[in-house]
């Protein structure tokens, strides 16, 4: 996806092929949606979609437990932020509903840092929402903004409700709900890649903004857990031997982000991502090196 905030990251850290001369913001990796699909890559179901498995292989791929949710409920991406991104807000449930919206909680994990560092996450102690509409009069929204110094293994969770940006020179994987819903509140003064100012959405983001939402902190790993929520857990293993993905009738989605990694005789290597099926036979992720990483995204049961 090319945006005006993107760069070439993506290629530089991941080798993925990028189209030339295109600042290139974002990669969906895993996705279901309407616009966008994953496909598989190899082996009989080669071709198939990421829906068409949903919906047709549910019970093979995904276990007895999965949800009759019309799409695969998660949407995993890589972000490359060469230019801060917009400060934005995802609508909650009940705002989304209103507002002809879905909402979107989702997770940052940090792979890589350099520019600037930092994110935005909510607000500092403070500032409630008079303060915030004076500022976005005046242009001083980032000085109402929460700022966080962030280095790779980095990770912070984003409710829908709570207002955020990216800073520029982060590499990020974005672990989130299947929505696509973005409310923008402020663009740095900027234009397009058409030349001309973005839309805003200033009034739906005002009713997305959860106003006491403040200071929110980095994630603190509890051992391996990274964060669990009501949409997904993710954990972060550290591999030094060969490890079952995840128990017989369950499905785990994987991240690789350091070292090379097999399963199922596939090799993957940083920056790619892989699904272990409920009924795959092998289902070791087995480090083909002295320790490898990786991200494990999973659901909770009925999701």
């Amino acid at each position: 996806m090319e945006r005006v905030w993107g760069g070439r990251q993506i290629e530089t850290l991941f080798h993925k092929a990028l189209p030339q001369g295109a600042r290139i913001g974002e990669s969906w990796e895993v996705v279901d949606r309407e616009e966008a699909q994953s496909v598989v890559h190899s082996g009989p179901l080669k071709g198939m979609t990421l829906h068409e498995l949903w919906t047709g292989c549910g019970e093979p791929v995904f276990g007895k437990n999965f949800s009759q949710a019309p799409r695969f409920p998660l949407l995993l991406k890589l972000l490359d932020a060469q230019e801060r991104l917009s400060v934005q807000v995802h609508p909650p449930a009940a705002v989304a509903a209103e507002l002809h919206g879905e909402p979107k909680t989702e997770v940052w994990y940090v792979a890589d840092t350099h520019l600037d560092r930092d994110i935005f996450a909510g607000l500092k102690r403070g500032v409630g929402r008079a303060e915030f509409e004076r500022a976005l009069d005046t242009g001083d929204v980032a000085d109402k903004l929460h700022r966080i110094e962030v280095k790779p293994g980095d990770a912070i969770f984003i409710p829908s409700g709570r207002v955020h940006a990216i800073g520029a020179g982060n590499l990020i994987v974005e672990i989130q709900q299947n929505s696509d819903t973005t409310y923008r509140v402020f663009d740095w003064n900027r234009v397009g890649l058409d030349g001309k100012a973005r839309q805003l959405h200033i009034q739906e983001s005002l009713k997305s903004i959860d106003f006491n939402d403040v200071e929110p902190s980095l994630q603190t790993p509890t051992g391996e857990l990274i964060v669990k929520c009501d949409f997904f857990r993710i954990d972060k293993w550290e591999l030094e031997r060969r490890r079952e993905a995840c128990p017989p009738g369950k499905f785990a989605i994987f991240t690789c982000l350091e070292g090379e990694v097999e399963c199922s005789g596939l090799r993957f290597h940083p920056g790619d991502f892989f699904l272990v099926s409920a009924s795959q036979d092998d289902r070791a992720v087995v480090p083909m090196g002295a320790s490898a990483s990786v991200l494990r995204t999973t659901l909770p049961a009925g999701l």
